[in-house]
């Protein structure tokens, strides 16, 4: 089935994907013991909902259909993404919908601040579509968002977890110096498979852009992730740690990948629990200063409590 979205009165509803609408189903493998999750629905949860509905903010969530969602928003834990809810990519694993967008929000940053305020979050998560269409690729925006927190919720530790700034010069630079406090990009699987899961992004370029935030301000912690289970092989993730410690990336997260709809990019396997232990293992060997790999593992998952474990795993290891 293909994901729809709302349409005027008397207008058929355009797909959610219209590039993935004509292509064959594929096939979905059944979801192994492992990966089950609680449905959303207690209290807490629909009143971050409400949080979320009455400053009129998108979150990466819903649209992304994260498996998370119940139990992030029953502890009042949201990822906020920013300029508007379409993509100018066309991921073959993403869920968020892709075409077009809209004119930017002027006032979404404001908006942000103040529902990060209304949920007395500690720490919070900022990403957002891909925006090609725009000079900076929202760069500035990302900026104006991390000063309106920072104004409106002075406590509040940031991460952004950005777009890969393809062909933007300079626009790296606008975010690095609002200063969050961890910047995120992920590489989202192997080089090899970027033709047809991630084409509109380029594997060295990312590579690259995490290494230059760490030319920019060395103090700033950086993180990326990648799923699995999309065809990899195993001496591919390997190699790809190498390459995020090349550029001295302090945290990696790893989880398995679940396909959003039969238009998507099949599920090639489901990794074990076990051979997610491994990966983990060997990450640390490799010099990460934190891992999270798990079936579950999502980049924002659990966003807050390892931003704390980064910080103490540094003082650590400078101790």
């Amino acid at each position: 089935m293909i994901n729809t979205l709302d349409a005027p009165a008397g207008e058929q509803p355009r797909p959610r994907h219209p590039e993935k609408a004509n292509r064959p189903d594929t096939p979905v493998l059944k979801k192994p013991d492992w990966i089950r999750v609680r449905a959303p629905g207690s209290p807490v949860w629909r009143e971050t909902q409400g949080i979320v509905r009455e400053n009129k903010l998108v979150t990466v969530c819903e649209e992304a259909g994260c498996p998370n969602i119940g139990e992030c928003w029953s502890k009042k834990h949201a990822s906020f993404m920013i300029l508007g809810d379409t993509c100018t990519r066309a991921c073959a694993f993403c869920n968020v919908r892709t075409g077009m967008p809209g004119a930017v929000d002027e006032s979404e940053p404001e908006h942000i601040g103040t529902a990060v305020a209304q949920m007395g979050l500690e720490h919070v998560v900022i990403t957002s579509v891909d925006r090609d269409d725009l000079a900076d690729g929202g760069a500035t925006h990302f900026a104006n968002v991390i000063r309106s927190i920072r104004r409106l919720s002075p406590k509040t530790t940031i991460e952004v977890l950005t777009p890969d700034f393809l062909r933007k010069p300079g626009a790296l630079e606008i975010v690095v110096e609002a200063r969050p406090d961890v910047f995120n990009h992920n590489l989202e699987t192997v080089p090899s498979l970027y033709l047809t899961v991630r084409p509109g992004a380029r594997y060295f370029h990312s590579i690259r852009l995490l290494q230059r935030v760490k030319e920019l301000d060395s103090n700033m912690f950086t993180k990326s992730g990648i799923m699995v289970g999309l065809g990899e092989e195993r001496n591919e993730i390997l190699q790809l740690m190498d390459d995020l410690r090349t550029a001295e990336v302090d945290f990696l997260t790893m989880g398995q990948y679940l396909q959003p709809t039969r238009k998507h990019h099949p599920v090639k396997s489901f990794v074990t629990p076990d051979a997610f232990k491994s990966y983990e293992t060997i990450a640390y060997a490799k010099g990460f200063l934190l891992v999270s790999a798990s079936p579950l593992t999502r980049s924002s998952h659990h966003a807050g409590e390892d931003f704390a474990k980064l910080k103490a795993a540094r003082e650590s290891r400078a101790a």
